[in-house]
């Protein structure tokens, strides 16, 4: 199954293009290096890349330090004992497999971004309505993905964009990159912004773009 959303357009003048989900080889599932992530945001005209490696934040740092030729947020994607979730914007490294309101405060103790990546994809690690619903009826969902390059069958994704719209949650969109070709596959159009907060008020305003790009680059069934 393939889908692509419709272009957004051009980015407005005071704009930017943000990939808010990927993946370099220090998440131990994806091959993706530094370089060639420069390399990929410059062919792609990305502005902001969101890296969020697997209970690392070495390939951020790594990034931020090469000057990649876009802003890069440091991120991390944690399996909590819920499934999965993103934290924007951090300063250390988060455990795996602790409880889901631990891990929220975790990052909210970091002044991050709590984001839920691939939601309802029943094929991977996700956190699923019910872990949807348990952060937001605990006011610790910020941002809900309803655009992951990944997912091949678009339903879930639209269930993920139904229950934002419901909650009146932020969308946003990440490619979910384990690989170079599949870096720019997703990403947002948005007004600038400056740190964490500006990023949230802001978010409402952007303009979601995607299409399907399956992984090439790194063994299927592994953690994603």
């Amino acid at each position: 199954m393939s889908w692509r959303l419709p272009d957004p357009g051009p980015v407005p003048p005071g704009w930017v293009r943000v990939d808010c989900h990927l993946h370099t080889v220090h998440s131990g599932d994806a091959v993706s290096t530094v370089e060639q992530i420069a390399q990929r945001v410059a062919a792609e005209r990305i502005d902001v890349v969101c890296v969020t490696d697997h209970h690392s934040l070495d390939g951020a740092w790594e990034a931020v330090a090469r000057d990649i030729g876009a802003r890069v947020v440091v991120g991390e994607e944690i399996r909590t004992r819920a499934g999965e979730v993103i934290g924007l914007f951090l300063t250390e490294r988060i455990p795996y497999v602790l409880p889901l309101p631990e891990v929220a405060r975790r990052i909210r103790d970091q002044r991050g971004v709590i984001y839920a990546p691939h939601p309802l994809d029943p094929n991977r690690t996700s956190l699923g309505a019910e872990g949807l619903r348990e952060l937001h009826e605990h006011g610790a969902l910020d941002v809900v993905e309803v655009c992951n390059a990944k997912i091949s069958d678009p339903d879930h994704n639209e269930a993920a964009a139904d229950f934002a719209a419901r909650c009146g949650i932020p969308a946003a969109a990440g490619s979910d990159a384990h690989d170079p070709p599949g870096i720019g596959a997703a990403y947002l159009h948005m007004p600038d912004f400056d740190g964490p907060t500006d990023f949230l008020e802001k978010l409402p305003e952007a303009r979601i773009w995607g299409e399907y790009r399956d992984h090439v680059g790194w063994q299927p069934g592994r953690s994603s």
